[in-house]
């Protein structure tokens, strides 16, 4: 057909009239298709998920995918860092009545229980228990219960399980293998004791070894030469030196008597918290502890730890990752922290790091409720465990974890929580503690001295209950 053909048919087609009649039905069919195709499109089911963790958010993209395609609902993991900007943001949802389908709380064991009785927080307890507790039986007991409230808790919260577990966290100790060889120790004998641990201070103290250490001002540069120190963490952040107080307070006195002291029924002057304060004098002058342990943030102590200037660390899991990232060849493992005496057994922190809430007021509870289940089976987390280096909630999923990891899932036998606890210590008297414990180690107080003082603070709180 010739152009000009062309041409003539399209202007014939163009000259034919369409009568209005018959255009106007055609055109509303056809948006009402529309309309159904972009309506079906919206519908299309969706869940949000807030969190903090930024070295496991390209992991949770990952398995949100996966998700999609499997179940197909949308989720939307979205990451808010820092921790503390993280958790502002919970709280001003939650006073907007916009809190996510999925989130997190971070903060102690009080203000999870304020979110419950606010009813911002589904109790998950009929859902852990269904099909012969299936849920409940994938994690340890002791990684469940910081989501636990049990009956007759100081909170007044209904007893069940709030909260999800996804990980398990455990601090305790780590120790450089190569380091322990230089030094004529054994490398698979980690000490055991108090007084074993305080004898390789002293072997450190005699030994000079080539490595620059930080000042006394705990900076990571510009340090002078110096011996290799022994023990690192971030203690200028009190609550580290709470958590080994406490992990040596459960060893000398028991479980009982710590929670006997939070409760205001045994003073802190009591001569075995006497004996826990003095632990820390002995450290120092052993020469166990590095300088400037008092004022050291713990990115400077996993600094030092990974290049191998301090043969010791007091940290959690969570340093595998951190550990791997600096240095990959670094030989270490986890043991206990050391044992005062046999009258009890030592304890560490350890249970659930992190944990998701589903939000009770969520149009979309039971989908939340859904993929967690999803999310926390064996598969999805021995995923989360291997790509991510932190140790799974889900027990199957331990079994194909690294040594080291492993080393610190073998510490869950030992675990306790605060968060586990029916009842807290006031925040003021942790603080108390742990600037006491900061200047037993500056050798500005004296162990009864600091026990006196954090009495008074803790007499003062308990006054202002009555």
């Amino acid at each position: 057909m010739s152009v000009s053909a062309y041409r003539a048919k399209f202007h014939l087609i163009k000259d034919v009239k369409i009568p209005l009649i018959l255009i106007l039905p055609f055109s509303f069919c056809i948006l009402t298709l529309l309309g159904c195709f972009g309506q079906k499109q919206s519908m299309k089911p969706s869940i949000t998920v807030w969190h903090w963790m930024t070295d496991r958010d390209q992991a949770f993209q990952e398995l949100a995918n996966r998700y999609e395609a499997q179940a197909g609902v949308k989720v939307n993991f979205e990451l808010y860092a820092p921790s503390d900007a993280y958790s502002q943001k919970v709280r001003a949802a939650a006073q907007g009545q916009n809190l996510p389908d999925i989130f997190g709380i971070l903060d102690e064991k009080r203000d999870f229980a304020s979110f419950i009785k606010a009813g911002y927080i589904l109790d998950l307890t009929p859902y852990m228990d269904e099909n012969s507790s299936a849920w409940r039986n994938k994690f340890f007991a002791k990684v469940l219960a910081v989501d636990e409230f049990t009956e007759g808790n100081s909170y007044g919260v209904k007893t069940g399980v709030y909260g999800v577990p996804i990980d398990i966290t455990t601090i305790q100790m780590v120790y450089n293998r190569d380091l322990f060889r230089q030094l004529g120790l054994d490398p698979f004998k980690p000490p055991q004791t108090f007084t074993e641990f305080l004898e390789i201070g002293k072997k450190i103290s005699a030994k000079n070894l080539d490595a620059r250490l930080p000042d006394g001002q705990g900076s990571a540069s510009g340090g002078k030469e110096a011996k290799l120190q022994g023990l690192v963490s971030g203690w200028g952040e009190s609550w580290m030196i709470d958590c080994l107080a406490n992990n040596f307070a459960f060893n000398i006195m028991g479980k009982d008597k710590v929670l006997a002291t939070i409760r205001g029924e045994v003073p802190y002057t009591d001569p075995e918290w006497i004996t826990v304060l003095g632990l820390f004098k002995q450290m120092q002058d052993s020469g166990i502890l590095a300088s400037g342990i008092v004022t050291m943030i713990n990115k400077t102590a996993e600094q030092l730890f990974a290049t191998q200037k301090a043969v010791f660390a007091f940290n959690g899991s969570w340093c595998v990752n951190v550990y791997k990232a600096m240095n990959p060849s670094l030989d270490y493992a986890a043991m206990l922290p050391p044992k005062v005496n046999d009258l009890f057994p030592m304890a560490v922190w350890g249970g659930a790091g992190s944990s998701f809430m589903v939000n009770a007021t969520s149009k979309n509870k039971e989908a939340a409720v859904r993929f967690l289940k999803w999310f926390t089976d064996t598969d999805q987390q021995t995923y989360l465990a291997q790509g991510t280096n932190n140790l799974p909630a889900n027990k199957d999923s331990l079994r194909k974890t690294p040594e080291v990891l492993a080393g610190f899932s073998k510490a869950m036998d030992y675990s306790t929580h605060p968060n586990a606890w029916d009842i807290s210590e006031f925040s003021v008297v942790k603080e108390a503690l742990g600037r006491g414990i900061q200047s037993i180690i500056l050798g500005e107080k004296t162990p009864r001295q600091v026990a006196e003082e954090v009495q008074k603070v803790k007499e003062r709180e308990l006054a202002k209950k009555r």
